[in-house]
């Protein structure tokens, strides 16, 4: 990666159509994306970091113009909508991120923090230290935020529990469960650059010999044999959770086994719920923030 100039492609939107926009942005741009809320006016910011400038012709802004309006046709409320580009040095790209990204504690067991902050763990906390990337998850997002509590949540220190985080990203969930005491763990996510991320953050917080991270298409992950998991995350789209849910659940441990799914709309959430309540799967939590539903599911007794 060039460490001198980035490319940024910013979209202003509502909290209501983030995941919807940061979609749309993955696939106009082909990059993972960053989002976060501007305590000072209420907007989401989704931005996507380019290694190249990208065509910024009058007729590639309407197309992207147009793509934003495919989305309130669809009744989310988009905001206003504003889409800019602007270049800008690795070290300033860096230092912003500085102004967004706290410490954040899970219950009393879990600490995630970014490199550059000076606060340590207390009372026995797991401590991930993990900066923003050019990959998903930080834990300052709701559907993060609420897998990290159920890993918490779901930990039992009296026996061995196996994790599996689908859709890993920046390796977040991985790592924690990793620090948490969860083995084996291992982790998977459709985008190369995103495991290469994965891996460098376990590296940082070395992990790395506790989680197996690989490149995977969850539509292409075999269904025979497969390896049981006592607890799974899959912070996915709705769609990937409606269309793949038989290579999600049978990998879960019966009985016992709990599937926390997150990244999904409120509006969203009834046909994830159904999908898998045909499956003999009950939904035991569920959490409403910012318009994102999440849940977990474990099997019927």
């Amino acid at each position: 990666m060039n460490r001198r100039l980035l490319w940024k492609v910013s979209v202003t939107t509502t909290p209501e159509a983030e995941e919807a926009v940061s979609e749309w942005v993955v696939s106009a741009f082909d990059q993972p994306v960053a989002s976060y809320i501007d305590a000072e006016t209420g907007k989401t910011v989704v931005t996507a970091y380019l290694q190249k400038r990208p065509d910024w012709s009058r007729a590639r802004r309407a197309s992207l113009q147009s793509g934003l309006e495919q989305i309130r046709a669809r009744g989310v409320r988009v905001g206003p909508g504003r889409i800019s580009l602007a270049r800008v040095r690795h070290q300033d790209w860096a230092e912003s991120w500085k102004r967004h990204f706290r410490p954040i504690r899970i219950g009393s067991a879990l600490l995630i923090k970014p490199s550059w902050s000076q606060q340590r763990s207390r009372d026995g906390r797991a401590v991930v230290v993990l900066d923003p990337g050019l990959s998903f998850g930080t834990g300052h997002h709701p559907t993060t935020a609420f897998c990290l509590r159920q890993l918490v949540a779901r930990r039992s220190a009296c026996q061995s529990q196996s994790f599996l985080d689908i859709g890993t990203g920046s390796g977040i969930l991985a790592i924690a469960a990793a620090k948490l005491g969860f083995s084996p763990v291992d982790a998977f996510d459709l985008d190369p650059e995103a495991v290469r991320i994965a891996s460098a953050n376990a590296r940082q917080n070395r992990v790395s010999g506790s989680i197996r991270l690989f490149q995977q298409d969850l539509a292409r992950l075999s269904r025979r044999r497969p390896q049981k998991y006592s607890v799974i995350c899959a912070n996915l789209t709705s769609n990937l959770l409606v269309t793949e849910p038989e290579r999600i659940w049978v990998r879960l441990q019966q009985p016992g086994g709990v599937l926390v799914v997150a990244g999904i709309l409120d509006t969203e959430f009834a046909p994830v719920q159904r999908i898998y309540e045909r499956a003999s799967l009950r939904l035991s939590v569920s959490q409403t923030q910012r318009h994102w539903r999440s849940g977990v599911f474990a099997w019927q007794r």
